[in-house]
């Protein structure tokens, strides 16, 4: 085969790959050669359209199912689909405006805005939409107070944000007064301000280690109650998956397998499987996709997952996305998934920027 009509036949191949998916996609049947050489656009012959697909599913883009003479595309197929075929536009203006008004109207705290973006996700796509919560260790901390509540008792108020307070009450390993709590305090809010729990913890260890030799009461005191609360372990490093719209996917008749749908609600239960696939997702850039088997977990063999991590000022914080079938409307769905991370972002920033300081 000559150049010209190698070039010509990959291109000839693209073009029914493509609308193939597409057209699987929208019916959810098997495409046959009749349909394909209409709706492709190509003046080609339903035989010639055969043999094409019968060269692509030597290449394992497509197969035929037992049932049908039509043809459905595989993983490798849909793979090759969204890289080189998929043409995605932006999100309509409308559907930005639903998101920002929506976000802006749960701006009362970060967990609201969390839950909100979760909605949002299954609402405007019609799957089940998935946001992982940023580990509490990881969050800014504009202020910490210490407050005696009984001998040995304290209660520790970590304030966030304006409208994100937690409070948490420790046992020290022995009393303390008032006035040395109040300046530990005072220490770490003229120290650490704007950290997060994770740096304040590592820092605070390597200044306490080096003065060790000569701690007077208020160091004693920030090694104890700083250290018991910094040292929470997984309490404060242990992340949250928050799960909306499950019952989307039972519209779904590629997932109408009672078994199967059982394993991937299971899965949506039980969240830390889809922990740490989505925590894959933190270190990739802009929107990433797994489909079927791809991801290497049986539940989702049947499935897609479209991906993307949110910043809190420059920084990844934490990964949203949705859950369907790999027949999915890609080009709609990746928009979608993409706008609603860099709103929420952009939300949870201004949620966690101190107020203005009035003159």
């Amino acid at each position: 085969m000559t150049v010209s009509r190698q070039a010509r036949f990959d291109e000839r191949a693209r073009r029914l790959l493509k609308t193939l998916v597409e057209l699987y996609i929208r019916e959810g049947q098997p495409v046959g050669s009749a349909l394909l050489a209409r709706e492709s656009g190509l003046d080609i012959s339903s035989a010639t359209v055969r043999n094409v697909m019968a060269d692509l599913e030597r290449l394992g883009l497509v197969r035929a199912p037992h049932t049908s003479a039509g043809r459905v595309p595989t993983v490798q197929g849909y793979r090759l689909f969204i890289d080189t075929l998929l043409e995605v536009h932006p999100l309509e203006e409308a559907a930005v405006a639903q998101l920002q008004r929506a976000l802006d109207a749960a701006a009362n705290s970060g967990q609201s805005l969390l839950q909100t973006a979760t909605a949002l996700l299954s609402e405007l796509t019609q799957l089940a939409g998935l946001v992982v919560v940023p580990r509490r260790a990881e969050r800014t901390v504009r202020h910490i107070e210490f407050l005696p509540i009984s001998e040995r008792r304290v209660l520790v108020v970590l304030v966030f944000s304006e409208r994100e307070v937690e409070n948490r009450l420790i046992e020290t390993d022995r009393p303390y007064d008032a006035a040395t709590l109040q300046q530990a305090a005072n220490y770490l809010n003229q120290h650490f301000f704007g950290q997060d729990l994770a740096s304040m913890r590592a820092r605070l260890q390597h200044e306490l280690d080096q003065t060790r030799a000569a701690l007077d009461a208020m160091l004693q005191a920030l090694l104890d109650v700083a250290g018991k609360v910094f040292d929470a372990g997984g309490e404060w490093d242990a992340q949250q998956l928050l799960v909306e719209g499950q019952t989307n996917l039972m519209r779904f008749e590629d997932l109408s397998d009672v078994e199967k749908l059982r394993r991937l609600f299971e899965a949506l239960r039980r969240k830390q499987e889809l922990l740490d696939l989505l925590e894959r997702c933190q270190r990739s850039e802009g929107v990433k996709i797994f489909i079927g088997q791809e991801s290497g977990y049986a539940p989702l063999d049947e499935c897609s997952l479209v991906a993307s991590p949110y910043r809190v000022g420059g920084q990844v914080v934490g990964v949203l996305g949705v859950i369907g079938p790999t027949r999915i409307p890609y080009e709609r769905v990746i928009p979608v998934v993409d706008v609603t991370a860099r709103l929420l972002g952009a939300a949870l920033q201004s949620e966690d920027e101190p107020p203005p300081v009035a003159h």
